[in-house]
């Protein structure tokens, strides 16, 4: 699993957003897609649902200033733990 990427957009997160155990949500707010772990990613279910709700509204950066010059979304898609696909 990789454990420092957001669920929902595959951000990585310096910071494990679900701790050093996996389990542990750090309830921090994803810079890429808005997410707060914990919550709105708790499941298979509502990580999928958040996704499809951010890419229907323009995978719009929730923190714009952190989004990379060279931001591609299907590279950083790629980095999201493969049970939440």
């Amino acid at each position: 699993m990789r454990e420092n990427n957001c669920r929902v957009c595959g951000l990585f997160i310096q910071d494990k957003p679900w701790g050093e155990n996996g389990k542990t949500p750090t309830y921090e707010i994803c810079p890429c897609c808005g997410v707060e772990f914990g919550v709105e990613d708790y499941t298979k279910e509502s990580t999928k649902e958040y996704r499809e709700k951010w890419i229907e509204s323009g995978c719009q950066w929730f923190d714009k200033k952190e989004k990379p010059e060279n931001w591609n979304l299907s590279l950083q898609m790629e980095n999201i733990p493969d049970y939440y696909l």
